[in-house]
């Protein structure tokens, strides 16, 4: 503690660093409620402490989670050089990663589950619909941090940066949404959508571990690509391609992982015709876990 009292003193301007990004950090977590009353067009206050409607509370965790994942990467401190630089480019990069959540929510229902209506699925308090938003609004967080870490500078170009990088996240998104969907069809008989809106929890679960183990594999492919904004489209590219490589050996690795920590369970009968969601939760957890490793290896 005392340690901690003396690099404080030491370093006292870090004291107000910490409180601008905090502040803009608590505001800006706060409106998500009120912003999602506004999109979904519901009385926040009421679908969670009156019709405890859990569908609509997990969606919005989702969404606090998510905009925490985006403030953490525009947190510079000392670094910005000056409060004022941190507090714009605090505020800046966080309605920015607020926008792009957002964005990339209306894609991945528009282009990734087209089938059903998510608001009037988590209206009708349809869980395993709240888990799977929650969990894209997480997956394309993780993206939105990583891209704020890899631009550099407060401008124009940098925004058009974030947003190419963003666009690349709901591409890999929406592809690993189809091979998935692909995947359960031919198995079943029946399309995935269809599954998630008769409640398939299990399914919701597993799906999730897929859509942010993916976001973590665009992610690591990040490293490897420094940022110029002169030769933008290029670095772009080359993120594009190393994201499809990093997502073939995930899936490669993941699957081995699963086989070695579920041998000899049957893991499509235990989830998908039995709903088991223990299962499925530790797909989600391994999946998450090889992201996570191949992450840490990348950078």
């Amino acid at each position: 503690m005392n340690e901690l009292l003396a690099v404080l003193e030491e370093r006292s301007g870090l004291i107000a660093y910490l409180a601008i990004d905090m502040a803009i950090a608590i505001i800006l977590l706060g409106g998500i409620r009120y912003i999602m009353g506004v999109i979904n067009k519901v009385d926040t206050a009421d679908e969670l402490a009156k019709k405890d409607n859990f569908a609509f509370g997990i969606s919005m965790a989702g969404g606090v989670a998510g905009m925490g994942i985006a403030l953490s990467g525009a947190v510079t401190g000392e670094l910005a050089g000056s409060l004022s630089i941190e507090f714009i480019g605090m505020l800046a990069y966080g309605v920015a990663g607020l926008i792009l959540i957002k964005a990339g929510g209306y894609i991945h229902d528009k282009f990734a589950l087209s089938t059903f209506d998510k608001r009037e699925q988590i209206s009708e308090r349809n869980i395993s619909v709240g888990i799977v938003d929650a969990a894209s609004v997480i997956a394309t967080a993780i993206v939105v941090r990583a891209s704020i870490i890899w631009v550099d500078g407060l401008n124009t170009d940098t925004f058009v940066a974030l947003t190419a990088a963003w666009v690349v996240s709901q591409i890999m998104l929406v592809i690993i949404t189809r091979l998935f969907e692909w995947q359960y069809s031919k198995n079943n008989g029946i399309t995935f959508q269809n599954a998630l809106v008769t409640g398939h929890l299990a399914l919701a679960i597993r799906y999730s571990g897929y859509l942010i183990s993916t976001a973590m594999s665009v992610t690591a492919a990040s490293h490897f690509i420094e940022f110029d904004i002169t030769s933008l489209w290029l670095g772009i590219s080359q993120w594009v391609v190393i994201s499809v490589v990093l997502m073939v050996l995930l899936t490669i690795l993941t699957t081995f992982a699963k086989y070695l920590v579920l041998f000899g369970i049957n893991r499509q009968d235990e989830v998908e015709n039995q709903q088991n969601i223990g299962i499925a939760t530790i797909e989600l957890a391994t999946s998450f876990a090889i992201a996570l490793i191949l992450m840490g290896l990348m950078a």
